[in-house]
């Protein structure tokens, strides 16, 4: 299906094209009809899946409808500052020939953003993507209208969920008009969201992709290790195969800063990325990682949804994801467009169980590399040896 076929206006087409988009994905067919229906929309769609445009679209339509005005008219929420960044730079590029104009609102700013921030929020930006915790600081000054608000996105809303983020989306909520379309996005449908959805949505439509699965292209290999032969392995497998972007996904902040210290002691190219950064350092490295100025960059999980950085060679999980979904987030950041790619995740033993799980969901055996016998011995793969559950408890 082409965009023409949408009945977007002249200057949304063209900026449709400038983007370089020609056929809508699935979620997009499917969504965008639904939304400029004025239905509120519950949408369970991976990252990858177009789902951005599958919003935004139709929003900008509907805001080009309305004409031009001095009040907010749609708020997108999201979890992280990557992610919002990333939406309002889709958001320049759809909208360039037309008059709907955005800002991204997030924390980890100067004050001079900050007054930016609010200048928008006053004046009335068109489209303000957000992240929680921000956004509730501009409330609590007392000077936000959301009185023009037409339209509520909650993008991955179950990122946001996980993140703790549920009071302070219903707070913001509160502020909003009553009568306006909501649209609910999330890779998962746990039963909270389903708890948000009932208070947020007004009969929602669904709609439902199947979770996709990593591409071909990726070749998926995992090492059984113990903790301590982890840091060896990864600089043998960083120094021997010479690649030029790199992408290591540690679980926590902490383990984080610290791969990315002893990798520096060792003399190898890399930065860490992390909520503790601030905003222009986070931008700089992650530039500097795009524009392939740095080759290895140490990463939590903010980056494994939401980040948009071409030709990455290998993704490497130092830790086992927490989930199924999280694993192919976290692999589906390399062998984008035609390239190919590699996905490494090491496993110690206490995580083997969980990694089977990622297999039965993946429906795919990944296949187990072996330690190079210069570090030593390592743990056989045997998840039902030390069976647990995902969280941690052995299992009855």
């Amino acid at each position: 299906m082409t965009f023409n076929e949408f009945g977007f206006e002249p200057g949304l087409l063209e900026g449709i094209m400038a983007m370089g988009y020609e056929t809508a994905t699935p979620i997009q067919e499917k969504a965008i009809p639904v939304i400029l229906k004025g239905r509120d929309l519950i949408g369970s769609a991976q990252t990858g899946t177009g789902k951005t445009a599958a919003f935004l679209l139709p929003l900008i339509q509907e805001i080009i409808n309305y004409g031009p005005g001095h009040q907010v008219k749609a708020l997108i929420i999201v979890p992280t500052r990557e992610l919002a960044i990333q939406i309002d730079q889709h958001m320049e590029g759809l909208s360039y020939f037309t008059h709907v104009s955005s800002i991204a609102v997030y924390g980890g700013t100067d004050g001079s953003s900050f007054m930016r921030e609010k200048q928008s929020l006053t004046d009335g930006a068109d489209i303000i993507v957000c992240t929680p915790g921000r956004m509730i600081a501009h409330i609590n000054m007392g000077y936000v209208n959301f009185s023009g608000i037409r339209f509520l996105v909650l993008d991955e809303a179950d990122r946001m969920l996980d993140m703790g983020f549920f009071d302070d989306i219903m707070k913001i909520i509160s502020y909003l008009p009553a009568n306006r379309q909501n649209l609910l996005f999330a890779a998962t449908m746990p039963s909270e969201i389903r708890t948000l959805a009932r208070k947020a949505l007004k009969d929602p439509e669904e709609i439902t992709l199947a979770i996709s699965k990593p591409v071909e292209k990726i070749l998926q290999l995992a090492y059984s290790v113990y903790d301590s032969q982890k840091i060896p392995l990864l600089k043998f497998l960083l120094q021997s195969m010479k690649l030029k972007s790199i992408l290591v996904f540690c679980s926590t902040k902490s383990s984080t800063k610290q791969l990315s210290r002893e990798l520096k002691n060792l003399g190898l190219p890399v930065e860490a990325i992390h909520s503790d950064l601030d905003q222009d350092t986070r931008e700089k490295v992650l530039n500097d990682f795009k524009n392939k100025k740095l080759n290895i960059l140490v990463a939590t999980d903010i980056l494994s949804r939401g980040i948009d950085v071409e030709n990455i060679d290998m993704v490497i999980n130092y830790d086992v994801p927490h989930d199924g979904e999280d694993y192919i987030h976290r692999i589906g950041r390399t062998a984008r467009a035609e390239a190919s790619g590699v996905a490494v995740t090491f496993i110690n033993p206490k995580e083997q169980y969980k990694f089977q799980v990622i297999e039965n969901l993946l429906d795919k055996v990944v296949h187990k590399a072996t330690v190079p016998v210069q570090f030593g011995e390592s743990p056989v793969y045997d998840p039902k040896k030390n069976r647990k559950r995902t969280d941690g408890r052995p299992r009855k």
